[in-house]
């Protein structure tokens, strides 16, 4: 796990150089349609997280995440000819994601496969596979998979938009990629705090709201931790109430952007109701609002959570050794996920 954190900033820019390659077919899929419906489990659920938010945000274009029991158990007959189908698996091979794609196109659906596997079902059946350029991945946590779906989805994004503003962004992502790969600021403090904690919630909103998801997968995942994943919008509203002294709550955040300065107000409050709060990313009003702060990316919020994630990982793989765990091979996990086992 520790060597393929390493190796994604090579992922990524090989993978924005894939889209960029894929740019014709990609807009010749969404031309004439108005929606983009993601498809995904797992961490590719929280990859598509983050593509929904930004194609929202940056494209104007409706965008949801699909219930795959919609299509793989009540069978439900939708029109989806208005609509590109987005299906994101890193092995391009877990069967409910394959059979979802294949329902939408059977009800009209332009699809692309964001997948690891050229060669996977996925990729084979898509009108356009949008295949990420990780490398193979040994260890089970999905870590360099991960950002290069991000990548993928954000070059999606860029090549249906006009491109202006997310391509000269995502341009100086892997440069800070491969700077927060071999970072190590705070990531010590955060191992100690994490690893004395029973109780921890994880919180973010907007375009880094699935960075969060996927930041509480990985602690329960490779460290088996109970961990609770909230918006901060759903956090205020009512799950507030729980938080006290013994909880540890992981607040994060962009360095910019319209969530910032709600965030920094919700570490104060959460530090007030006795929480001890660990931020990760923002900028220095929420560390000093923070118990403790891992640094993010010197990224703008579009494009933050491809770096993002990277000290989180770093913090998830050493506390996983501290409590003696395999954080390649985390117990009962496979690379390919059956979600009804026969």
């Amino acid at each position: 796990m520790r060597r393929e954190i390493a190796e994604q900033a090579e992922g990524v820019a090989a993978t924005l150089e894939k889209v960029r390659r894929q740019a014709e077919r990609l807009q010749s899929a969404m031309s004439g349609r108005r929606h983009i419906l993601f498809v995904a489990r797992g961490s590719s659920d929280n990859a598509a997280i983050y593509g929904r938010y930004l194609v929202e945000t940056h494209l104007g274009i409706q965008a949801s995440l699909a219930a795959p029991s919609v299509a793989t158990h009540y069978r439900a007959r939708l029109d989806l000819s208005d609509a590109l189908v987005v299906s994101v698996s890193q092995s391009g091979r877990t069967e409910e994601i394959v059979e979802v794609q294949r329902w939408a196109a059977s009800l009209g659906a332009a699809t692309v496969a964001v997948s690891n596997d050229a060669d996977s079902p996925l990729a084979a059946e898509a009108d356009v596979p949008l295949t990420t350029q990780a490398g193979s991945e040994r260890a089970v946590p999905a870590t360099k998979s991960y950002t290069a779906q991000l990548a993928a989805l954000a070059g999606l994004a860029a090549t249906l938009g006009d491109g202006e503003d997310l391509w000269p962004l995502l341009d100086r992502v892997p440069t800070e990629v491969t700077r927060l790969e071999s970072a190590e600021d705070g990531v010590a403090g955060a191992v100690d705090v994490l690893a004395a904690s029973e109780d921890v919630l994880v919180t973010g909103r907007g375009l880094v709201f699935g960075t969060a998801l996927e930041i509480g997968l990985k602690l329960e995942e490779t460290c088996l931790q109970p961990v609770r994943g909230l918006s901060y919008a759903d956090l205020r509203h009512g799950p507030i109430a729980v938080v006290g002294p013994g909880l540890t709550a992981v607040v994060v955040a962009a360095p910019d952007g319209p969530m910032l300065e709600p965030i920094i107000e919700l570490a104060g409050d959460l530090t007030q109701r006795g929480a001890r709060v660990l931020a990760v990313g923002g900028e220095a009003r929420l560390a000093a609002a923070a118990a403790y702060h891992v640094p993010g990316p010197d990224l703008p919020e579009a494009v933050a959570p491809i770096g993002l994630i990277v000290p989180a990982q770093l913090v998830v793989e050493s506390l996983a050794r501290r409590l003696g765990l395999d954080p390649d091979a985390p117990r009962g996990l496979s690379k390919v996920t059956t979600t009804d086992p026969r």
